[in-house]
């Protein structure tokens, strides 16, 4: 009889310099079908001039904890000049750093690192809109109308005897009308612009070609700098229907992802995607930019991606944006949404498989981001409430709940996001006081709830300090009393604990042929509410049930989220809890 949990990782993984695993992934021009992606949030992650906003330095000095995590690439949420009234996702100058987060200096040098390190450097991309403090927009408003400006937006008259109401009935995502009655420069009320977020957020006019010009400049910019790929913020909003006609509904929110949206999802997105492919394609792999010539001019192309969120109303959908001449990767929402049952686990898995094959893209898996609640805090509440909870719920059961699908996650054929901070167990702060809320949906009376800013809580590194060593001062969002029990000093090498099983995983996974690429899964028998499936020499056991069951052992244990007895070839396998065998 025997017990399992969370083995220590091989101690030569993590060799000074990176491990030789790692090393072969980085110099893979295919390394995205199967890489392990972390989401930095930079003002959230460490802050190294304590003045209690994270920056670039501060990412920086711990890309060797992200390097000894196990990871394949980082994934920065926005740095670049905004005045920060979406955070960051209102871009004033797409070709700057905001002083909060550092200089081009800074960015240069954590490119740089990370690459020493064998760690790919993604960035956010934000085409969808700019900020109202952009140059383009500040200079439409001062001309009016008739600019050649307002037509790099949305600019409209608006309906009514006297223009006094919106130009269509479409509603912002962060609540409210999505638009905004500009005040023209004699002083009278005139056109209004379209905004689908925030109003600083004026959405861009992408059939005017001035904006596919600008981005496509952007893109070469920050390939030249070094970067290893771009996350494609609203990559479905781009383009928006001929007319800008009426939805002709109400609490349009709610439909977001599930219906047709005459703003998302519209076929021209698509075009944009084939002309920035084949920008991508021209250059040579950041991690690799001298090898074997693949383009005639002694370069190794490839190797560089884009990764798509395209909330889209099906899988097959999100399909479209991963054909082989577009982008690589999109993020699959319907996973994340899925509760912790087996039967629509599996539906979600199988379709997901089915719809990446036809177009050769791999399968990506997330469970938490910026945007949603972490899943230790979804799985702690009953199904049914969505992304958007602001109830603690069970803790325990939470946290057992987000390590058993961090595993099954990570067993599945493709590429898997981890968003920071879930590697610690960290919940959502649910009871933030409405003071010092900062999403700007809170601000927006019908809108989203601000429920964002429990995700976005610092991250806490040591047990003690005046924010948890997150920096050397206090943090913009504050940080839960017993923080520092959940930190990255209190689980390091704690066998057992959520760190250390994140570890073992990334590790096991490296070591395993059978894991990561590949496009399929072997069904297995199982009791109501257990997943099994095999892949290779692999198998993954998932009980997402209250209790626990028999299951075969097959073969050797590799790994488990909790407690698991073996006996007589069978294993006890508890509740709530996902375990990986090799046959190997």
């Amino acid at each position: 009889m025997s017990q399992h949990s969370a083995p220590a990782p091989s101690p030569q993984l993590f060799e000074q310099g990176g491990s030789p695993a790692l090393a072969a992934v980085a110099k893979r021009r295919d390394w995205w079908r199967d890489a392990v992606i972390y989401q930095v949030y930079p003002r959230s992650f460490a802050d190294s001039d304590g003045d209690g906003m994270g920056d670039l330095e501060g990412v920086r000095t711990r890309l060797p904890y992200l390097r000894d995590l196990g990871v394949d690439a980082v994934w920065l949420s926005p740095f670049y000049a905004s005045p920060q009234a979406d955070a960051g996702y209102d871009v004033a100058d797409y070709r700057a750093v905001d002083p909060m987060f550092g200089t081009l200096l800074d960015a240069d040098a954590l490119i740089r690192d990370a690459h020493r390190l064998g760690l790919r450097i993604i960035v956010d991309l934000v085409p969808n809109h700019s900020s109202d403090q952009h140059e383009w927009f500040k200079r439409a408003l001062a001309d009016g109308p008739g600019s050649p400006l307002r037509e790099r937006y949305h600019f409209r008259p608006g309906k009514g005897k006297n223009g006094e109401l919106p130009p269509n009935d479409w509603e912002s995502i962060f609540g409210g009308p999505a638009w905004t009655r500009v005040t023209e420069p004699d002083g009278t009320p005139g056109e209004w612009y379209l905004h689908l977020f925030a109003p600083e957020q004026p959405d861009f006019n992408w059939d005017h070609p001035a904006v596919g010009d600008e981005f496509r400049s952007i893109l070469r910019f920050w390939l030249d700098m070094g970067v290893d790929g771009f996350r494609i913020d609203v990559a479905h909003g781009l383009v928006k229907a001929a007319g800008l006609p009426d939805l002709g509904t109400r609490d349009q929110v709610k439909l977001l992802g599930n219906d047709v949206m005459p703003f998302f999802d519209q076929d021209g997105v698509h075009e944009i995607y084939r002309q920035w492919r084949r920008i991508l394609d021209e250059y040579a792999d950041a991690m690799r930019p001298e090898g074997p010539s693949a383009d005639g001019r002694g370069r190794e192309t490839g190797g560089r991606i884009f990764v798509a969120e395209a909330w889209t109303p099906t899988i097959e959908r999100t399909a479209n944006y991963v054909r082989p001449d577009e982008l690589h990767q999109a993020f699959n929402f319907q996973y994340l949404d899925t509760p912790w049952d087996a039967e629509e686990l599996r539906r979600v898995i199988d379709r997901t498989l089915e719809a990446m094959r036809p177009v050769g893209a791999p399968a990506t898996w997330v469970l938490s981001n910026h945007d949603v609640t972490r899943h230790a805090t979804r799985f702690a509440n009953p199904p049914g409430l969505g992304t958007q909870i602001r109830l603690a719920g069970d803790r325990k059961l939470g946290l057992r709940r987000a390590r058993a699908a961090t595993l099954l996650m990570l067993a599945l054929p493709g590429s898997a996001y981890i968003y920071q901070g879930e590697e610690l167990g960290l919940p959502d702060v649910v009871d933030l006081p409405d003071e010092v809320r900062q999403d700007p949906a809170y601000f927006r009376g019908a809108g989203q709830d601000g429920f964002r800013d429990g995700c976005r809580v610092p991250i806490p590194w040591t047990r003690t300090g005046p924010s948890y060593g997150f920096g050397g001062g206090g943090s913009w969002l504050p940080q839960p009393e017993g923080w520092g029990e959940l930190s990255v000093e209190a689980q390091t090498g704690v066998p057992g604990s959520t760190l250390e099983l994140y570890r073992a995983a990334l590790a096991v996974r490296r070591e395993q042929p059978d894991l990561g690429a590949g496009d399929a899964v072997e069904w297995l028998r199982a009791p109501e509410g257990v997943l099994a499936f095999r892949r290779g020499a692999f198998v993954c056991v998932a009980n997402t049930t209250g209790e626990s069951v028999a299951m075969p052992a097959y073969g050797r244990m590799l790994l488990a989220s909790g407690e698991v007895t073996e006996a007589g070839g069978e294993a006890k396998v508890p509740a709530d809890t996902t375990v990986w065998w090799t046959q190997a």
